[in-house]
Order: structure tokens, then sequence, then C-alpha cells
């Protein structure tokens, strides 16, 4: 219901026979372009900001490019680069991105994928990803230090110089390898091409880095590689056999676009790396010690595409493991309650609360209260009227229920925010004349922020927090705050200490004062919360335990060190 901007999609082919092999079988040297948009596109949920592709064509003659990339922002971002795309940039190597910001910068400079150029085709390197960093003061820090001098201070940037500088030692070890074996001119070259070793490279650049993050690249010799977070924080799944090899954020694309079962698909594991020689062949490399997995569960609960077959039944479980607090919540008065949702991600959850209840012997009544309209766009400054129009985005189907005599239950992914249930869902509801409205969310209360890569940095944009704070002002725990926020300012990062502004509350406190929150004046309608448990949560994404948002129990000290950070900024941004 409340949009988030969250982590990136990556999609990388490495075709393994010669281009007019794809045209003898498939009818078009184009088939990598063909795949690569598929890929894409079924990802396109990931990213609505831009989009980035880059090839690779191999044994092209000196004087002629080798590496091409085209970069588009806006929702159209992957028609307008492929619309660009010429029968000389069909290559063996290919790579796409999309784009959505987590740190507030836009632009065409930070689209991805970013090249590094040189005259050495092993120097060159173009890179994309789907992360975010916690450290990069650090690794700015560690870059300037060295003698280096970053154009742009970002993450992406940054990654791009540290990464093509150690590829650069890589370049010169083997150079002086070739001159020690008496090799000269091209033969040093080819040398080089032969015997790039990019696990050296990635061991001595990600070794620098705090963070979620899938990591992807090309250089121009021919290589490529993708890397994933010891944590396991973001996905990454993969696929070979004789024709290709490829990678994506999500195993359904892999399974739509080359037609393959989910077995057939296989996970990049925490710390390991994928990656494929200039030669085609394949192998995968530990580049770092795998940590405590803490793979995402919001990825499982909203981002993900719900068609990956685990997911589907981890969502339906999310809804069925509610329906005793449900139950509870509607005085056990099933024959006199509506069931529906908010569109569209939490359908299947849905699904899994109306399943719940039917195996428990109740006959429920299902009805598609909510509709979403299209979206309206205002052009008047009064802000009144603004609030007024943004209202009606969401319409309701009137007769869907008895007046005064039925209860509803919606039911949502997730709520972050509640600026949308404040401003329109509660309002068009309470149209209906509900007896009760109890709305439910199928996550955990959202309490702390994420700093992996989804666009949710601050602690005062969720409910959940700035219901705990009001019920300390009324409680008059100022002293708590107070200490809350002397243990941040001293040790960043030994122990999330924003953790502590909660315990003296119950769950239910939280969502009774959420609900007195997002009320909506005049309305009529008693309005109830239910929040999934953390019990629940990992009873149903038993191998996501990474519950951060919910808990507060970042996997690395960076997401610690940030929480800290941004309980300081909103006391010190609050005290002016």
């Amino acid at each position: 219901m409340e949009q988030l901007k969250h982590e990136c999609g990556v999609a990388m082919i490495r075709l393994l026979k010669p281009l007019d092999y794809y045209q003898k079988k498939y009818g078009t040297r184009a088939y990598g372009f063909n795949k690569l948009y598929l890929m894409m596109e079924k990802q396109h949920n990931r990213g609505q900001e831009g989009a980035g592709l880059a090839t690779v064509c191999m044994n092209k003659e000196p004087g002629t490019e080798y590496m091409f990339r085209e970069k588009a922002e806006g929702k159209d971002a992957i028609t307008e680069i492929f619309s660009r795309v010429t029968q000389e940039m069909a290559g063996e190597l290919y790579m796409g991105h999309l784009r959505y910001s987590t740190t507030g910068k836009s632009g065409l400079q930070f689209v991805h994928p970013f090249l590094r150029r040189n005259n050495w085709r092993a120097k060159n390197l173009c890179l994309c990803g789907n992360f975010n960093m916690t450290n990069i003061d650090e690794v700015f820090r560690f870059l300037t230090e060295q003698g280096q001098s970053p154009r742009i201070y970002g993450d992406s940037y940054i990654t791009l110089e540290l990464m093509g500088h150690r590829l650069d030692r890589e370049v010169e070890r083997l150079y002086q390898e070739a001159r020690e074996k008496n090799l000269t001119g091209t033969d040093i070259t080819s040398y080089i091409d032969d015997h790039v070793e990019i696990a050296n490279v990635l061991r001595t650049t990600m070794n620098h880095y705090d963070g979620g993050y899938v990591m992807c690249g090309l250089t121009g010799s021919g290589e490529m590689f993708s890397v994933r977070d010891p944590w396991g924080i973001r996905p990454a799944f993969w696929y070979q056999d004789d024709e290709i090899i490829a990678l994506a954020s999500e195993r359904p694309v892999l399974q739509t676009t080359f037609d393959l079962q989910a077995e057939n698909i296989h996970e990049l594991m925490p710390g390991q790396a994928l990656i494929v020689h200039m030669n085609g062949n394949m192998k995968l490399e530990q580049i770092m010690p795998a940590q405590q997995l803490a793979a995402c569960s919001f990825e499982r609960i909203y981002f993900s595409r719900g068609s990956d077959q685990d997911i589907y039944q981890e969502r339906k479980r999310l809804g069925e493991q509610l329906t005793p607090a449900i139950l509870k919540a509607i005085d056990g008065d099933v024959d006199n309650t509506v069931f529906s949702y908010i569109p569209n991600t939490a359908e299947v959850a849905y699904y899994g609360m109306t399943d719940g209840f039917r195996r428990q012997g109740y006959s429920v009544r299902t009805e598609k209260v909510v509709w979403k309209d299209i979206k309206m766009r205002t052009f008047i400054a009064d802000n009144s009227e603004r609030n007024d129009l943004a209202a009606h985005v969401y319409d309701i189907s009137y007769g869907s229920l008895r007046p005064y005599e039925d209860n509803l239950v919606i039911i949502d992914d997730s709520i972050v925010r509640g600026t949308t249930l404040r401003e329109s869902i509660f309002k068009i509801l309470d149209r209906l004349h509900p007896k009760k409205i109890v709305m439910v969310s199928s996550s955990p209360q959202i309490r702390y922020p994420d700093y992996y890569g989804i666009d949710m940095p601050r602690l005062e944009e969720f409910c959940a927090f700035r219901a705990t704070m009001a019920l300390i002002e009324e409680r008059g725990l100022w002293q708590l705050v107070n200490d809350v926020y002397r243990k941040c300012k001293e040790s960043v990062a030994e122990a999330n200490h924003v953790r502590a502004l909660y315990e003296p509350f119950t769950v239910d406190e939280i969502n009774q004062k959420i609900v007195e929150m997002l009320r909506p004046k005049n309305m009529q309608a008693p309005i109830e919360l239910v929040f999934q448990g953390i019990e629940g949560l990992h009873e149903a994404c038993p191998n996501h335990p990474g519950d951060w948002y919910f808990t507060g129990h970042y996997p690395t000290p960076g997401g610690t060190r940030l929480c800290n950070q941004a309980f300081v900024d909103y006391v010190e941004k609050n005290r002016r």
C-alpha cells in the first residue's frame, strides 16, 4: 500500500557459443539482447528510476570498440536503452541493471552500470550492483590515503575506483610475470588476458565493505563475475547449461526467461562469487568467509516476485498464522465479517488468511473492497485541496458489506509510515459503515531503519516509532530518551541502544497509540490493528532470518552504528 523504494535488480548473461550458433538455432544474433531484455522486464518491480546495460564483444581488432554501455532514466528506461542497441553491440557478455535510489541521489550519472576505461583490455571494468554500503566513509578515506581522488562521493563510484585499482594491480602483477617469462608485444597481452584472477581482485576489494550487496561486473578482456555479501542479505540466483550462464536477482526471472524448473537454478551463497573466465569456464569461489545468515525477510514479505514457488507458500503461511489474532479481534463473529486485502502485493497473504479460516471450519465472506485508481496528479498549490485529492487515490466497492452489521478485515503486507491509512484508506472504508475495521499486517511492526538497500533510513518515518515516542511523552519517560541518546553518542557501534525505547511498552499498547495517531477526524468505525509476530515471521520464512527492521538486530556493525546515529539525529533535530 505504501510504496517503498528498495533494492535494485541485476541481470547477467554469458553466451558460451559463437554468435553464429544462436543465429542458426534461434534465428538471430541478438539472442543475448533478447534474453537480457526479458530478464530486465521481469525485474521491473525492482527499479523504475533508471536502467542500464553493458556488453563486451570478444576478439575485436584493436582500434574498434569492444565494450558498450547504454543508460537511461525514468519508468520507460528499459525500452529506451534497448531501442539504442545496434548489431555491432552484440557480443558474448551482457549485463543489465534496474535502479531504485536509496540515497536520494538522482540523475543519469548515478544510473548503473559504471564504466572505467583503459587502453589495456583487461583493465576496463564495468560494474553494477544491488547494494548499499554502510561504511563508505571508511572506504573513501582508505582510497584518499592511497593518493586517489574519486570524482564523486558515493558508494557506486568509490567501489568502481577501489575495484578498478585492485584490477590494475592484478594486471600489473601478470605483466611482470609475462616479462619474467621473456614474453614481448601482444604475447604479454594474451598472457594477461588468459591469467587474470578476478578472485584476487574481489578478495582485496570486498573485504573493505560493510553492507548488503550483490556486486556484478564485466572486464574488457571478457571476465564476468558476481559476488554476494557474507551475510546473504541481498539475493542472487544463477543457471548454467552448454549455451549460457545467467544470473539474476530473483529465481522466477531465470525460470521464465529460459523455461526452467526451480531445481535447475542455484542460489549464490553468502560470501561466494560466480566467476566466468574469458574462455567460458565458470567457477564458484568463496571470496569471504560466510557470516551468520541474515537473508532479508522483507524480500520475502514484500519486495520479491510472489511467483517464486517458495515465496508464494511463505506469504500464504504469513496470512494463515494471523487467523487466531484476527478471530480474537472480531470476537469470533466470522459470520458477520467480510475479508479483503489492499492491492496488490498482499493478495497471497490474503489467500493464506482465508484458507486458515476455512481449515478451521469457518465459511468466510470475501470481497474486493478496495480498488486503486489511476495515479492522480495534483496541480493545486493549496495543501488542503492536495490532501483531498490524494484521499481519492483508492476507491471502494459500495455495497460490499452490510452497514453497521459487518466487521471488515483488511490485510496488507506491511504498515510502515501509516500516511496512506490516515489520508485515504480509513476515510474511504468508513463510508461503508463497518461495525469494526481490523487492519492486519502480514509483517511485524516496523521499528528500525534499513541500511542495506531499502529506502527507509529515518526513525521518524515509522508509525510504530512515532507512537512509542508519544507514549514516552505521555508517561514522562524523558530520562529514558536522554539515556538512550547519551549511549548512542558514546558507543555508536557496540549495541543497538534504540531498542531500549520500546521495552516499557507492549505491542498492544503501541498498536493502540498508532490507531489514535492515524485515525482521521470524524471517523465513526472503531479500528484495531493486528501485526504478525516475530515468531510467526521466522516460522513462515525459516531460511530468511534477517529481521532487523522489526527487532533492531542488525547483522553488521555498520547497520547498528547508523541506527544509533539516526536516533542522535532525531533528538538533535527536535531540540533545535
